[in-house]
């Protein structure tokens, strides 16, 4: 059952309008390259298209009814959006689920130190890594200080030519020997994962003069003192735009596309849904890539809170009817797959891995070896999707992971699937997956957002 490569199906309109959704999502990319950037643009462009707040609801006890638009924020990290339908939202919703959330450094809260003539901020790796792929690059500092006052200072250093950039520095060939005999996982240790910050000493003191200059420096332009980093939420990643990639710019090329890719497909799908049947949302959370955890992850109250006011605001809330509604549910966990790598492909079942431009990718499990962790989806509800895709000319495939056991992963489905609602995994294929630099394929990134569109409308 190979798949044709979705390319060979375009006409001119469109090769239009997947350029279109394309450009939009490489702006994305490089506006939002934190959870807290990518609720920002999120809400915004929610806001343009008629979402009002809950909290304004709240506030102001307003009645929800059939076809408003609603969102609500959890710690400006996690954000939900809802359409409201027709029909009684006890027989369920329709649900996009992705995460906003990608690997990383993340700067410790007493992060500044001074080392042979050099200024550095120590950090904590986030999410799984391969350290060694972090050395050396040109990187940026995002994130937001937040002062004893309340004061929230936006901090995004490294991404304006004029910026400096930073780095983590690596040991020259010449000398690596001993370095080069480590395990891959070994060569670069965490702790050796710190930030190149300073090189100039402050004149006329003695005592951790480089430290005490980028001190001066980062109150002069951020109005930051150094219990600041206490309370501040700072994130290193890598400095620089999302490209197009490939002599025939048919790849993206850019930090952070798991799950941004499949984040920004399911926001879009759910901007341009007009009033249906069901009442739609789209789910986009934080923390997927440490295990859902903590008040922004999928394990949180905040999907389930979020849905119990808004059946209140409807003056129609219990508890029984907030069950009937979840376990009638059903979701895309729109995370990403694993794309086939022919340089790599000892790692790979060929017949049940995902092809870069062969359309989005459906996964009835994920989970590690024996199916460990993964939510399984029912053959009924995979028959469904199957219809859907088809109705609506989808271009789709499906895959796992990778060889059985070799390794794993997990995405927020097994989460949602508790619930009793039914569950897939549904993304585009990712090369370079967790690295800096990550790329996926434009036909993929449009048949993704085609599969959005379509799951939202068949209510």
């Amino acid at each position: 059952m190979e798949r044709q490569n979705a390319w060979k199906t375009y006409d001119d309109n469109a090769l239009k309008e997947l350029d279109k959704l394309c450009d939009g999502y490489r702006d994305f990319l490089s506006n939002g390259k934190t959870e807290r950037e990518c609720v920002k643009q999120i809400i915004k462009s929610a806001e343009e298209c008629g979402y009002k707040s809950l909290a304004d609801y709240i506030k102001d006890g307003k009645t929800v009814k059939a076809g408003d638009r609603i969102y609500s924020i959890c710690m400006n990290k996690t954000v939900a959006l809802f359409n409201i339908g027709d029909k009684d939202i006890e027989q369920g919703i329709n649900i996009l689920g992705a995460h906003i959330d990608s690997p990383r450094m993340d700067i410790k809260q007493n992060p500044l130190y001074e080392k042979g003539d050099f200024a550095y901020l120590d950090t904590h790796y986030y999410g799984g890594i391969k350290k060694y792929q972090w050395v050396t690059l040109p990187l940026a500092i995002h994130g937001v200080v937040v002062k004893k006052s309340g004061e929230i200072i936006d901090i995004s250093i490294g991404e304006n030519e004029n910026d400096p950039v930073f780095c983590v520095t690596d040991l020259l060939i010449h000398l690596a020997g001993e370095q080069m005999e480590k395990k891959a996982n070994k060569v670069i240790e965490g702790e050796n994962l710190d930030v190149l910050f300073g090189s100039i000493p402050l004149k006329d003191e003695e005592k951790d003069t480089f430290k005490k200059n980028v001190i001066n420096i980062i109150k002069e332009n951020y109005g930051m003192d150094e219990e600041d980093f206490i309370s501040a939420e700072l994130e290193v990643v890598p400095a620089g735009k999302a490209r197009e990639a490939g002599i025939d710019r048919s790849m993206i090329m850019s930090y952070g596309q798991d799950d941004r890719v499949c984040a920004y497909t399911s926001m879009i799908a759910m901007l341009e849904t007009e009033k249906t049947g069901k009442t739609t949302c789209c789910l986009l959370t934080d923390k997927e890539e440490i295990g859902s955890v903590g008040a922004t992850g999928m394990r949180s109250k905040f999907f389930e809170n979020t849905l119990a006011e808004i059946l209140n605001l409807m003056g129609d809330y219990s508890d029984i009817k907030l069950r009937r509604c979840l376990a009638a549910s059903r979701m895309l966990s729109s995370d990403v797959n694993a794309g086939y790598d022919p340089l790599y492909d000892s790692a790979f079942d060929k017949n049940n891995a995902s092809y870069l431009g062969r359309g989005v990718v459906f996964c009835k499990f994920t989970g590690s070896r024996g199916k460990s962790g993964s939510n399984d989806a029912n053959a009924e509800y995979l028959a469904d999707i199957r219809r859907i895709m088809d109705d609506n000319k989808v271009n789709f495939q499906t895959a796992e992971l990778g060889k059985v056991d070799i390794g794993g992963g997990g995405t927020i489905a097994y989460i949602l699937s508790l619930y009793g609602m039914e569950v897939i995994d549904c993304g585009v294929a990712v090369l370079n997956m967790h690295a800096p630099w990550e790329v996926t394929s434009k036909a993929d990134i449009y048949e993704a957002y085609k599969c959005y569109k379509a799951f939202l409308k068949d209510a």
